[in-house]
């Protein structure tokens, strides 16, 4: 059974980082494509950024391009989301998810964290 665990989250002050980790189990994590999703209260489900098996390519939301970074090591079976220059805007539950093929769309995103907070204050 596929499992994914992310971690990582806290409050934080606007101008600061954080690090997201979500670690991937019950399958090689290098099968599928690896995204971060996140979630303010009373809105949407948004698309923050994904990255394909091989890192070959990565896709960003336009909000948090130049700010944000994902990686993987798939040694690992572990996606991370290194966040710098935060705003309060950014504070949501981010979700981390697993894809056969790279999307900005949730709907093609098969497997799904339970989440982590971020709160970012001003």
């Amino acid at each position: 059974q596929v499992q994914l665990v992310a971690s990582g989250g806290g409050l934080v002050q606007a101008g600061g980082s954080l690090r997201l980790s979500c670690a991937f189990s019950g399958r090689p994590s290098s099968t599928y494509v690896l995204g971060w999703f996140r979630q303010a209260p009373g809105k949407e489900r948004e698309f923050v950024a994904a990255i394909t098996r091989d890192s070959d390519q990565i896709y960003y939301a336009d909000s948090v391009k130049g700010r944000f970074t994902i990686s993987r090591d798939n040694t690992k079976n572990t996606v991370y989301l290194q966040m710098n220059s935060l705003k309060p805007e950014d504070t949501a539950i981010y979700c981390c998810a697993a894809a056969p093929v790279i999307s900005v769309t949730p709907y093609v995103y098969t497997y799904w964290g339970q989440g982590t907070q971020v709160t970012v204050s001003s």
